[in-house]
């Protein structure tokens, strides 16, 4: 890795810098119909759901959630080995997450991190497929501040994978693909859009391979904590992280 090449890194949002609780709201749903799964057993569900809509139907978790969510708790339900019925498992998980809503949330190593990257002279960027709550979500977890740069796709006019969006983002900070690193969860969306125009990209994949069997691809990285060795920079601090 040629550090003195790399001036801006790059940033996808969901699930590479924020996470929802819904694995804590799933399980109480599920306690309604007398189902018991671990935490650890409903994140590994979630995570198979996403990369499957990831790979089979590339878009759709961007979307209206009401255009999709009977199709994709199906899927949840089928990788957790249960067969529930579809409606009245919607209805009460609605209930339950007015109850305890449903929010995005930073990871704890997120800022940590970002300020690591920050303080070893790098420009930090955001290029995010999301509607127009991306902003809310950002000042919320107070990340906002610490982006030199903000693509949010329902701003600009055009989403992830297609090139003009990571075209925009290096036109707009007057840096070349080269001199860029991208680091994101959605290999249909970042890998393949950044592959486009000449911007290395790291996946994030927190269980290895799993869920992503079909790729093969070398540059795989746990978390974003993952780009602080990638680029050779000194651990984060044990008490900040």
């Amino acid at each position: 890795m040629d550090e003195v090449m790399i001036r801006y890194l790059w940033f996808d949002l969901g699930y590479t810098l924020v996470a929802t609780n819904r694995e804590e709201v799933y399980q109480k749903t599920l306690e309604r119909f007398a189902v018991t799964k671990t935490i650890d057993e409903i994140t590994m569900a979630y995570h198979q759901a996403d990369k499957l809509f990831m790979r089979e139907y590339p878009g759709v978790l961007g979307k209206d959630s009401r255009t999709f969510l009977p199709w994709y708790v199906g899927t949840l339900n089928y990788f957790l080995g249960l067969s529930l019925p579809i409606e009245d498992l919607i209805r009460i998980h609605l209930e339950l997450a007015k109850e305890q809503p449903i929010q995005w949330r930073a990871f704890e190593f997120t800022k940590p991190t970002l300020h690591c990257l920050k303080e070893a002279g790098y420009q930090l960027g955001l290029i995010s497929n999301w509607d127009q709550s991306a902003r809310e979500v950002l000042s919320r977890n107070q990340l906002e501040e610490l982006f030199d740069e903000i693509i949010i796709s329902s701003e600009v006019g055009v989403e992830k994978p297609d090139p003009a969006i990571f075209e925009l983002a290096l036109a707009r900070v007057q840096v070349t693909a080269e001199q860029s690193l991208y680091v994101g969860d959605n290999y249909y969306d970042d890998v393949r859009g950044c592959q486009q125009v000449g911007i290395h990209c790291l996946l994030i994949n927190p269980y290895n391979n799993q869920g992503i069997e079909e790729l093969d691809y070398t540059h795989i990285i746990p978390s974003i904590q993952g780009v602080v060795d990638y680029l050779g920079l000194k651990s984060i601090p044990q008490e900040i992280k």
